[in-house]
């Protein structure tokens, strides 16, 4: 039985610090900021009383020393680390944005990460018809050109196994067909950054296809036994989508894909914190096998608890209790941010702070093959942080 623990709810303090500059004829000035005396969590190392120089939206340097003429701005000895990287969210706090995948719904799902600290994200699209996820692709292209702080797309589904269903429509899921499945690489492998599918519905030739797209696989609702996922796993796939969820258990004769995932050291696995995806305990349990290889996503349904209810052809959900479920009763997606869930990592799992912000950060990074571009404080990386306190009860964004 998932724990029962109320949510807690933590203050979040948005703030967005636009970088101007004046324009004159042919006379640009770069306006430099500096944030001074923080505890910098730069994904490699905790930096105590240090000050972090920025100049056009970029990390410049990172130093004990004081620039003058520049704007300041003090951080009061809080925690600073980079912006939380979420690789499923699925909306925002009005747009879901499955249900319609368009610009507005894309704008609230980014709008409401920032707003609660993760600063670059996946959004992600549920098992959905062809056309809907032809249009999903154009929406985050045409939005990615403008914001490059979004990573790309999640395309979670349609080709999974109906047995590990979850909250996904059985109307929807299907097997792919040689033809959808080449339309959708050829139009969507550069925007496509995961795709979360079941293999063993899949011909070696299509598994063969989707590798070569350099979509990054990840193994979820899926039915697969212990032999086949360790196949896939010594083989071409390294990331499973939501540990312990929609997939089959561990168990003493039969270990399933959760013994698959605990058995390969290669696999990242990320797991929701929110109580009701999985016991703190089995986090605990994860944590100890996998090391630096479990990782954090939200998989909100919506974000900031705001939105009830919500249906769809694609999806029902109802926050009970803090949770929201479908009609059957089952978990629909968490209602969990990104701070929440390393809140949760170091109160409820005993994570150490600075591991629960890797954990959410350059793992993340990493986990997607992105760590030359995000997850760190460092110079050439994006002026894109989060502040908090010392026990992370208040979270504050930073977006330069």
């Amino acid at each position: 039985m998932a724990c029962k623990r109320s949510p807690v709810r933590l203050r979040y303090s948005p703030h967005y610090a636009r970088l101007f500059f004046l324009e004159q004829p042919f006379l640009f000035l770069l306006m430099q900021i500096q944030l001074v005396n923080a505890i910098i969590h730069t994904g490699d190392e905790v930096i105590e009383n240090s000050n972090v120089l920025i100049e056009d939206g970029r990390i410049v340097a990172l130093s004990k020393d004081i620039k003058e003429g520049i704007t300041i701005v003090d951080l009061k000895n809080k925690h600073l680390c980079a912006g939380f990287i979420d690789i499923q969210i699925n909306g925002g706090e009005q747009f879901y944005f499955s249900d319609n995948p368009s610009t507005e719904a894309l704008q609230d799902v980014y709008d409401s990460s920032v707003k609660y600290g993760a600063t670059n994200i996946l959004p992600c699209l549920i098992s959905s018809p062809k056309e809907k996820i032809l249009m999903a692709i154009e929406t985050v292209r045409s939005f990615k050109e403008k914001n490059p702080a979004l990573i790309g797309l999640h395309l979670e589904g349609p080709f999974i196994n109906a047995d590990k269903k979850g909250a996904h429509s059985d109307k929807i899921i299907r097997k792919p067909s040689n033809t959808e499945l080449e339309e959708i690489i050829r139009y969507g492998k550069d925007i496509i950054k995961i795709i979360t599918i079941a293999p063993e519905i899949f011909t070696n030739q299509q598994l063969e296809m989707l590798k070569a797209s350099g979509i990054v696989i990840s193994a979820g609702h899926s039915n697969m036994n212990f032999d086949e996922a360790d196949y896939h796993f010594k083989n071409s796939i390294s990331l499973v989508t939501h540990l312990y969820n929609a997939m089959t258990q561990m168990g003493h004769r039969e270990p399933g894909i959760v013994g698959a995932v605990f058995a390969n050291e290669n696999v990242y696995a990320p797991i929701i914190l929110d109580g009701a995806h999985c016991h703190y305990a089995a986090a605990k349990i994860a944590y100890q096998i996998k090391k630096d290889k479990l990782i954090l996503l939200s998989d909100a349904a919506f974000l900031g608890r705001k939105k009830q209810s919500f249906q769809s052809e694609l999806i029902d959900a109802t926050l009970q209790n803090g949770f929201y479920r479908n009609k059957e009763g089952n978990l629909a997606g968490s209602a969990i941010s990104m701070a929440e869930a390393v809140y949760n990592a170091v109160h409820h799992v005993n994570i150490p702070i600075n591991e629960a912000i890797k954990m959410a950060t350059i793992r993340v990074a990493k986990a997607i093959g992105v760590d030359n571009a995000i997850g760190r404080i460092a110079p050439g990386y994006p002026a894109s942080f989060v502040c908090f306190n010392d026990n992370l009860a208040q979270f504050e964004t930073l977006k330069f």
